[in-house]
Order: C-alpha cells, then sequence, then structure tokens
C-alpha cells in the first residue's frame, strides 16, 4: 500500500452512529448530530473547517514555500543562464534558440501540473516525494552538460517535469488549510520563489563571472543549496483532507464559462510577462552595463516582487481575487511597455523594481483565481493543474517569438511592444470574466 501521507478516511456507515459519538479525524473532530440524516455530510462536517492558520497549517505552508525558493527561483534566474550561454557553451546559436532552453523549463513545469495535479488529489504527497528527488538530479545533471541537446533534456525537459511533480501539489496541498486567508497564504507561499530569485542571480552571477569555480561547480553549488530544501518538503508537506475517488480529469471544469476565462486570460498573460525574466539582462548589458551589475537586475526584480506577491494576496482576500489578478496583470503589461524607456544603470534598476512589483501578483493570484471555480478543496489540485497546462504553451512559446523579435529587428522595443500588449490583453479578460459571478462586473471577487 501507497503510504500518500493522508490521515485515514472516514467510515461510510456514518448513519448508524449514535448522536454522541465523535468522529476521529485530523486537526480537531467535529460532532456529527448536526448532519441532517437525510443530507449526506459535507468535507466540513467530517474534517471541520480549513483551520486558517496555527501552527501545522504555516508549517506546511512554510514546506511550499521552499519549494518555490528552488524551483521558481532558478526558473526566474535565467536570464543569468541565457546571458553566459551566449559567451561561452552556446555561443554559435541565436538568443531565440537559447530561450528556447528556458522556454522548454517553465513549459513543463505547468503542462505537467495537468498531471501532477490529478496525482495529489487522487494518491496524496509522494508525487512530491518522487519530484523532489528529480529536481535535484536535474540540477546536477545541468552542470555536466556541454551541448545544446544536452541542456534541453536536463535543464530543460527534467527540470521542469520534476518542478511540475512538486509545485502544483505544493499549492494544492496548502489550499486545505486555508479558505478566507488562502490568497494571503499563497502569496506568501509563492514570495518564497522571490527569495530564491535574490539568491540565485547574485550567487551565479558571481560565480560565473567573477570565481575561478567554472560553469560545472558553480551549478552544482545551488544543486547543494536547494537539497535540504527538498528534504524539508518532503516531510512538512502532509495533506488535510483524504483522496478524492471521482475521475482523474475534471473535464466539465471546460464547459464552466468562469474557468475558460481564467485559462485564456492566464494564456495571454503568460505570454508576456516573462520578458523581463529572460532578456533584462541581455538588454542591460546592450547599454553598457557591466556584465555582473546586469545579473543583480534580476535579483531586484524578484526583491520587488516579494512585497508584489505578498502585498496582493493579503488585499485579495478583502477586495477580490479576480480584481486584484486583474490589476496586476493591466499594471504588468503597461511596465513592460516601457522596457526601451530605461537607458541607463538608474532608469534600468527603477525598472527592475517596478517589474518585480507589478508581475509579482501573477504568480500567486493566477491559482487564487482558480479556487473561484470550484468550492471542493479536494479538486483545486486538479483544477489548477490543468488550467496552468493551458498557459504553459504560452510560457513554451513567449520568450522564442521575442527572441525571433530580437534576432530580425535587432532590439527590444518590437518584443516589448508584443509582450505587453498580450498582459494588456490578459488584464482585460480577467475583469471580464467577474462578469460570470454572481457579485458582477464592479464586485469583490
Amino acid at each position: 500500500m501507497v503510504d500518500s501521507g493522508q490521515p485515514p478516511a472516514p467510515s461510510q456507515s456514518t448513519s448508524s452512529r449514535s448522536s454522541s459519538e465523535k468522529l476521529p479525524i485530523p486537526d480537531q473532530p467535529r460532532d456529527l448530530e448536526k448532519t441532517s440524516e437525510s443530507t449526506p455530510p459535507t468535507l466540513t462536517d467530517l474534517y471541520g473547517p480549513a483551520p486558517d492558520g496555527g501552527a501545522r497549517a504555516w508549517f506546511v505552508a512554510l514546506g511550499a514555500a521552499c519549494i518555490f525558493f528552488s524551483c521558481l527561483g532558478i526558473v526566474n534566474s535565467f536570464g543569468i543562464f541565457l546571458q553566459y550561454y551566449g559567451t561561452h557553451q552556446l555561443s554559435s546559436h541565436t538568443p531565440d534558440q537559447i530561450s528556447w532552453i528556458g522556454s522548454v523549463t517553465a513549459c513543463m513545469q505547468f503542462l505537467f501540473g495537468a498531471i501532477s495535479g490529478p496525482l495529489f488529489d487522487r494518491y496524496g504527497t509522494w508525487v512530491i516525494r518522487i519530484g523532489a528527488i528529480l529536481y535535484v538530479l536535474a540540477i546536477m545533471m545541468t552542470s555536466l552538460c556541454q551541448e545544446y541537446y544536452q541542456f534541453m533534456l536536463a535543464q530543460g525537459v527534467l527540470t521542469g517535469l520534476a518542478s511540475a511533480m512538486i509545485q502544483v501539489p505544493a499549492f494544492a496541498v496548502v489550499s486545505q488549510y486555508f479558505d478566507k486567508k488562502r490568497a494571503a497564504a499563497l502569496g506568501l507561499v509563492v514570495s518564497g520563489s522571490s527569495i530564491g530569485g535574490i539568491v540565485f542571480p547574485i550567487a551565479l552571477g558571481k560565480m560565473l563571472n567573477d570565481t575561478s569555480l567554472g560553469f560545472g561547480w558553480s551549478v552544482r553549488v545551488i544543486g547543494f543549496i536547494v537539497a535540504p530544501m527538498m528534504v524539508f518538503c518532503c516531510f512538512s508537506l502532509r495533506a488535510r483532507l483524504p483522496p478524492r475517488e471521482t475521475k482523474f480529469f475534471l473535464w466539465s471544469a471546460f464547459t464552466e464559462l468562469r474557468f475558460v476565462g481564467l485559462v485564456a486570460a492566464g494564456f495571454f498573460v503568460l505570454l508576456g510577462m516573462f520578458t523581463p525574466l529572460f532578456f533584462l539582462p541581455s538588454y542591460a548589458v546592450s547599454k553598457g552595463m557591466d556584465k555582473i551589475l546586469a545579473s543583480y537586475l534580476l535579483a531586484i526584480v524578484n526583491g520587488a516582487s516579494t512585497f508584489g506577491r505578498i502585498l496582493p494576496g493579503i488585499l485579495a482576500d478583502k477586495y477580490g481575487k479576480l480584481n486584484i489578478y486583474g490589476f496586476g496583470s493591466l499594471s504588468t503589461g503597461i511596465v513592460v511597455l516601457c522596457l526601451t524607456k530605461a537607458t541607463d544603470t538608474a532608469g534600468l534598476v527603477v525598472y527592475a523594481v517596478f517589474i518585480g512589483l507589478a508581475s509579482g501578483t501573477i504568480v500567486s493570484a493566477n491559482s487564487a483565481a482558480f479556487s473561484t471555480c470550484t468550492t471542493n478543496p479536494q479538486n483545486l489540485g486538479t483544477y489548477i493543474g490543468m488550467g496552468l497546462a493551458v498557459g504553459s504553451i504560452a510560457i513554451l512559446v513567449g520568450p522564442p517569438v521575442n527572441g525571433v523579435l530580437l534576432d530580425k529587428y535587432g532590439g527590444f522595443l518590437e518584443a516589448s511592444l508584443f509582450s505587453g500588449i498580450m498582459c494588456l490583453a490578459g488584464g482585460v479578460v480577467i475583469l471580464a470574466t467577474k462578469l460570470t459571478t454572481p457579485e458582477g462586473l464592479f464586485g469583490n471577487v
């Protein structure tokens, strides 16, 4: 029998229990005498409401934050790899060819979320343990790469697949412990990627450009940082609810107008938001900035996005998840359009701060927005996974399209225009999706 890390499911013979009996459940027992004999008990009746806090809930959130520190923190640092590969191992390849490596990583971690989400909903947290081992292995294999296909397989495919196995389940397990404070909790969890996005660009930029370590050992050092994080998350992440036993995929979600609208909006937003993360260091170097200093720009972006992920999450619980998601997408689009207006060191630093604040909202708000499509927390992993899987196509093609625009026109204006307009379109669709809610276009939803 597979140890899924869940508490045992309650007996189905609840109708035969006396009114004075208590059902043994995790966290806090609940008296079932309040449940009508003619009405099947709900998850809240059986397992109590989400605690929305407490030591256990925040311990789970901390473990999930370690996942995002390790996974999205490194993905958000791909601009350092792109700039380094272009002058070293892959100097004979064009920017759009190199950017495919990072695109495949980002695409895979969202695309295979459509598999890992339902796997978690049905079988529990064992999928996180397998993914954690594969993720450390992928980093170590990347340190040995020399050829383009090797980077694509290790850093692109394997890293992305391993990330998918741990990221979407992390969203789902945290969502089981938080309800009214869910957006705030997910914002804190995803802020781990911002901290990773500070640590990894600075560490990689320094080791690759200002030490004698070389590429191999520089990447291995990153692996040694990630390994204890993966061990911690394996022990800390435990599901609060038992697995569901319904269909693997919930295809009926695609018949719900709100879900389809959020999927379409996410596609547009993810198509454009990664442009600064991939190309800002290269753009800064083209404006005469020192390579090491240019690598710090991503650290500034991710440092600013820490506040851009935590504060909007807190506001989303009060003013509406879709409101904050739409506002963040529109703000990101405007800032992306202004990329080529930053032409000196001071301007680039200010730009990095603003793009971090604006884009930081999107990742945490995206997943929180999908939670408005279902009232059953046992289905959240599947909803989030299926929604992000469609968005993964946008992540796959977005940076290479920008690389083609850069290669064709020899500048960054066309790339910034394309990406900014995509983010603006996504923001408009998000706000239009509010029409499918009972609160309507002007409600706090």
